[in-house]
């Protein structure tokens, strides 16, 4: 679901592939984010956890986020998350509440990007982001417009495992059920 967002918000944004991507959050959710968005070709992202940018300064990552960092383009140092958000284009969040202000989005490139996914409250509440310049929103409450949430997958995703007997969900199908999604907005 966020590559399908993302996929349309880039369109909107006149971005292109190489746009500058931040992710905040290397549990679960950025890393499986990040290891589809290098699938896609969206390699120029940093990835960001709860001791700041993930960089080959860092002595502390395990094998998951050194994949992740391995396959980015990036050239990401050491420091926080915030200075991580210099002239980036998307932000992504998955980490914590009220992480970013207003002024942290105006670090940020026009015509921002911002996915503020933590529920339930979101690393910058959307009003907040809009002040610091963010172009598209989108959270992951359904109190707010522009909802990002795994639940508008899993049934067409399922059906069509099931129906097609398919017994593995594979990068490239994920990719093709972005696309899919992404293909039924009208931008």
């Amino acid at each position: 679901v966020v590559l399908a967002g993302l996929i349309n918000a880039l369109k909107i944004t006149n971005k292109n592939k190489s746009a500058k991507i931040v992710i905040s959050g290397a549990g679960s959710a950025g890393l499986a984010i990040a290891n589809l968005f290098s699938a896609y070709g969206l390699t120029n992202y940093f990835l960001c956890d709860s001791k700041g940018t993930i960089s080959n300064e860092r002595t502390d990552l395990n094998d998951y986020k050194k994949h992740s960092f391995e396959n980015s383009s990036a050239v990401c140092l050491a420091g926080s998350c915030e200075n991580s958000l210099e002239n980036a284009d998307v932000l992504i969040g998955v980490s914590q509440p009220n992480q970013f202000s207003a002024e942290s989005i105006r670090k940020m490139n026009n015509n921002a990007i911002v996915f503020a996914l933590a529920n339930p409250v979101p690393e910058i509440m959307p009003d907040e982001a809009k002040k610091g310049g963010a172009t598209i929103i989108a959270t992951g409450r359904s109190d707010f417009p522009n909802q990002l949430n795994n639940a508008i997958v899993f049934p067409g995703l399922f059906r069509g495992l099931l129906d097609n007997r398919i017994q593995k969900v594979t990068v490239e199908i994920k990719i093709a059920v972005a696309e899919a999604i992404a293909s039924l907005v009208e931008n």
